[in-house]
């Protein structure tokens, strides 16, 4: 394996969604575009890109039939393929959604049965190096315990935190639970790095907050002991002591390489009354070198894309470029970064919407399009893979 990684992803969420009915249904964006169909396809386009990682997971609803049951029929096919095509993986095994039997993140039983599910899946693939346990854990709780939008859909602090808790002890437990079988195994946390500008004086104190809410699922997953309002904040709104204490008491940092998502959408202009509006300002670098400061990790840049960028080439080339120069100053800076990743490989269905709204529209962000075809943005990844592999490297993932 390089010591610097080129990677993409198979996009692979699958959160439930209440429609206007009242009704819930499941979101698969891997049967959405086609991938259980033409994962072969989709595999070999990725190890013809030239990447060194795919960011790749299961579905873990289907998957995981109930305490102790699997249904690994396309999960062997599909890793059967990965191992052919000598892909590296970094298996991504819990992406925005749950078994229904599990219901959903407010569940305090979740974090036990993960932990059972990761520990049975690195049994059955012990080549199996790389792990992304739960995907954006900020944002699966942020979205379903407090925008309301998946899951649970619930629109409240106690909601948030409730599965904010849930989601990160699951991490630190599936974490635990590869590490006994595949002491080898090494762990990317992919999270979405947020910032919030106040919008005036009186949106200080509420970008302050957002500030500081925005690091807590990494907090709790790396056991970093948090300032007063923050604890108090868990505390006010359904965390108790003894949960708190659980993270200080488990330490998986020693196997960790931080993952940061930077899009656009990252950053926001909060008001004082706590809404916000999308606003780019600072870009990848500042808002990463924020979290390396806090956490002193090895990073990896782990996702990024530009919106629909079939619409502007030059805009998604530009974007592209962007976030590369960004990363490159990053690593000149003595930030210990380890990889790159345009997400995703092929395109998708309805992110314009956050898989609220069944629209069937092609949000045109992938290296390829549906029909398998490159994009332009996908041959300027690939012509820049070719021109700085072995040209960039810091020698951090032989140490890991």
């Amino acid at each position: 394996m390089h010591s610097f990684l080129f990677a993409s992803g198979i996009e692979n969420s699958y959160p439930t969604v209440r429609g206007q009915d009242g009704r819930t249904a499941r979101v698969d964006e891997m049967d959405k575009t086609g991938h259980y169909l033409r994962y072969q396809e989709d595999l070999r386009l990725a190890r013809e890109l030239g990447i060194d990682v795919l960011r790749y997971g299961p579905p873990y609803y289907r998957l995981h039939c109930g305490p102790g049951h699997y249904d690994w029929s396309f999960t062997d096919d599909a890793f059967d393929q990965i191992k052919q095509l000598g892909i590296t993986p970094c298996v991504d095994l819990c992406h925005f959604g749950m078994p229904d039997w599990l219901e959903n993140f407010q569940n305090p039983e979740f974090p036990h049965f993960f932990a059972e599910y990761a520990q049975a899946f690195a049994l059955r693939f012990p080549w199996v190096r790389l792990y992304t346990p739960v995907n954006e854990m900020y944002v699966a709780a942020h979205f379903s315990g407090q925008l309301g939008l998946w899951n649970e859909c619930l629109s409240n602090d106690t909601a948030f935190v409730t599965a904010l808790k849930h989601i990160a002890k699951a991490n630190v437990l599936a974490t635990e639970a590869i590490l006994e079988v595949q002491p080898a195994a090494r762990f990317i946390q992919s999270e979405s790095s947020e910032y919030f500008h106040p919008a005036n004086p009186d949106a200080v104190k509420m970008a302050r907050h957002l500030n500081e809410r925005r690091f807590l699922s990494l907090d709790l997953s790396y056991g970093y002991d948090l300032c007063a309002t923050m604890y108090e904040y868990l505390l006010e709104h359904g965390m108790s002591k003894e949960e708190f204490h659980f993270f200080l008491d488990h330490n998986i940092k020693p196997y960790s390489i931080m993952g940061n998502d930077y899009y656009a959408t990252n950053e926001h202009i909060v008001f004082p009354d706590g809404s916000t509006q999308q606003y780019e300002m600072l870009g990848y670098y500042v808002i990463t070198k924020q979290y390396y400061d806090r956490y002193r990790l090895p990073v990896m840049h782990t996702e990024t894309n530009n919106r629909d960028n079939r619409h502007n080439e030059k805009e998604a080339r530009s974007w592209l470029e962007r976030q590369w120069g960004n990363l490159v100053r990053l690593k000149e800076d003595g930030v210990p970064i380890i990889g790159f990743t345009w997400y995703s490989l092929i395109d998708q269905i309805d992110w314009d919407t956050l898989l609220v709204e069944q629209n069937g529209r092609i949000n045109h962000y992938g290296l390829y399009d549906l029909d398998r075809k490159i994009t332009p943005v996908g041959s300027a990844y690939q012509e820049l893979i070719k021109t700085w592999r072995g040209r960039i490297s810091n020698g951090m993932l032989s140490m890991y």
